[in-house]
């Protein structure tokens, strides 16, 4: 094993580029996820607090808002997971281009899975996120009907 040179290590870092933004964006992501986790349990709490003291009808629009809230969380948690391991697997890519240079072994095999398993499970974070989206807005249509709105 040699060391390497600057000008070999220059190209290794440009290539390394690309992975260390999608880190940034989707940590980015992730952070949204969170607050929107975060936002879910608080209100689950709210309403766990106000089950004590409610009348039957009450108590049964409260338990059916807090399965969905239930379901809610769970799904985001997998979003958050799925975001996650993006990110790792974005680590890891940039740990392989690094140690493939360093080493001077060819891993474009294991870059090219990184790569895709990287994205494959980015795509798969974003459709449950949105799936959340749809859950919380027939959640919000079912509190609406309840309250006697009614859509134009």
């Amino acid at each position: 094993m040699t060391a390497l040179t600057l000008q070999q290590l220059i190209p290794v870092i440009q290539t390394a580029v690309g992975p260390v933004i999608l880190i940034s964006g989707v940590g980015l992501l992730l952070l949204s996820m969170t607050n929107r986790f975060g936002r879910v349990l608080d209100r689950a709490r709210l309403l766990t607090s106000d089950l004590p003291a409610a009348t039957a009808i009450k108590r049964e629009h409260l338990t059916v808002q807090l399965a969905i809230l239930y379901r809610r969380a769970k799904i985001i948690r997998l979003a958050i997971i799925l975001a996650t391991a993006s990110l790792l697997l974005a680590g890891l890519l940039i740990i392989s281009l690094f140690l493939a240079a360093l080493l001077q072994v060819e891993a474009a095999l294991l870059v090219m899975l990184c790569f895709i398993l990287c994205m494959a499970s980015l795509i798969a974070s974003l459709v449950v996120f949105l799936l959340d989206l749809q859950v919380s807005l027939t959640a919000l249509r079912m509190e609406l009907t309840q309250a006697g709105f009614r859509e134009k």
